[in-house]
């Protein structure tokens, strides 16, 4: 089972690296489905599988690209952690409640698929109109702040739930209220944005007994060469046809968690 595992953690890298895609929109399901895994447990080995990963990401955008707008990291993070912690509270509460818990969990996660697929497919649309509305993507005034971190809170409680969404969720907040931000910047962001997210949310999971330490350890080892594999790819395949088959699947998925 070990080997299975790490041929998870090889696949999904290599997806993160082909489509850019979040690694918690492919892991998860696939720990559900495929290998059988509570939803609860999925969600929060996924959730610190990604604190870890994504910290190579902001090494690289921060020290060599200097692409990561802190401002905006920390006004995210002002709604997000919050929205972790409160969620993680009410999942202790549910935790002595049957399988509540878990219904929760697969109906999150089932919803943030949803919503991921549908971002796939109309970003470049939000950008377009955002742009055509908004100037200037470095002012800064006090509603778009707030919108920010109201921004931040709504997917720090999704993520906190499904382990999907600060990544392509992220990404679309980004774009929509700073639609002139340079992509590089985007993703260096996004990405630092994640990380504390991403580690409260899974630590807190870990504190309710709800992570698995040998999986997430062979998942790290398993997507390391998939990721850099998949990134050497990603150029050769064309990401217009990617994406539509990637939305479609995350799309079936998050129904068959939902319904």
């Amino acid at each position: 089972m070990a080997f299975g595992y790490l041929a998870i953690g090889l696949l999904v890298g290599f997806l993160v690296g082909l489509t850019g895609v979040g690694g918690g929109s492919l892991m998860t399901p696939l720990l559900v489905f495929l290998f059988r895994f509570k939803p609860v447990v999925a969600v929060g080995t996924d959730l610190l599988f990604a604190a870890i990963t994504k910290c190579g990401g902001v090494l690289v955008h921060h020290g060599k690209h200097k692409s990561v707008h802190w401002r905006i990291v920390a006004l995210m993070s002002l709604g997000s952690i919050p929205g972790s912690l409160l969620t993680l509270l009410l999942l202790r509460q549910y935790a002595r409640v049957g399988d509540a818990q878990n219904r929760i969990i697969s109906v999150s996660l089932g919803v943030a698929l949803i919503l991921t697929a549908l971002a796939q497919l109309v970003r470049g649309r939000l950008q377009r109109m955002a742009m055509a509305r908004v100037p200037d993507a470095s002012s800064q005034n006090s509603f778009r702040s707030s919108v920010t971190v109201a921004a931040g809170f709504l997917i720090g409680t999704l993520v906190t739930l499904s382990s999907v969404g600060a990544g392509a969720l992220g990404t679309i907040a980004l774009l929509v209220l700073y639609p002139r931000m340079p992509t590089l910047q985007v993703v260096g962001t996004d990405l630092s944005f994640a990380i504390p997210l991403t580690l409260v949310a899974g630590l807190g999971h870990l504190q309710l007994g709800n992570v698995n330490i040998s999986l997430l350890g062979s998942l790290l080892v398993g997507s390391l060469p998939g990721i850099w594999v998949g990134s050497l790819l990603s150029a050769k395949v064309p990401d217009r046809f990617l994406r539509p088959i990637l939305a479609s699947v995350l799309f079936v998925v998050g129904l068959k968690l939902v319904m």
